[in-house]
């Protein structure tokens, strides 16, 4: 009987250590000022103050654009995919964005590897309007370096990195990035 019990409290013991790694370690990104740090501390990809680099894609509809076409315009230049619970939190927030802001700014969501049948129905889903770009065989993500899904970089009219936002971002946030 000791030793059922003391099988239970060292599980239970190794849980609660777990979680308070887990709740300790996560980086919570709730304003603006919160994901400058986040992002700051991530070595990894293209660096603030980079000129993004270029790359050619296909839309969802089959066309080909390029990252150049849209200078001129801010950028937010966001990798997600379907299956992804962040990414779907996200989308309803980046349509409303979109839907207000003036034309000088673009949205550009590049789809990681996933199915065009799957990514239409999502769209769909979500009802979505901005530019879906397929990065079918995933060149542009590892140009990017991107490991953690959503990941935003926002670009300036000159194609040049002013921030990159690792995990969901809210209307209210892409309002302020805009500010910057």
């Amino acid at each position: 009987m000791n030793k059922k019990w003391f099988g239970v409290l060292l599980l239970a013991l190794l849980i609660g250590i777990a979680a308070f790694n887990l709740y300790n370690d996560r980086k919570e990104v709730t304003d603006i000022g919160n994901a400058g740090v986040a992002v700051n501390d991530d070595k990894t990809g293209i660096a603030v103050g980079e000129k993004a680099p270029d790359f050619t894609v296909k839309t969802m509809g089959g066309q080909e654009v390029n990252l150049s076409d849209y200078e001129g315009k801010k950028i937010f230049l966001n990798f997600w995919a379907t299956w992804c619970p962040p990414c779907k939190a996200e989308m309803p927030h980046m349509q409303s964005f979109y839907d207000d802001e003036p034309e000088n700014v673009e949205i550009l969501a590049v789809n990681l590897e996933e199915s065009r049948a799957k990514v239409s129905e999502f769209v769909d889903q979500y009802a979505l309007t901005f530019p879906i770009l397929m990065d079918e065989d995933g060149t542009v993500a590892e140009t990017y370096e991107v490991y953690t899904i959503p990941t935003t970089y926002v670009l300036n009219e000159k194609g040049v990195v002013e921030q990159k936002i690792i995990g969901p971002m809210d209307e209210p946030m892409m309002k302020n990035l805009l500010k910057d």
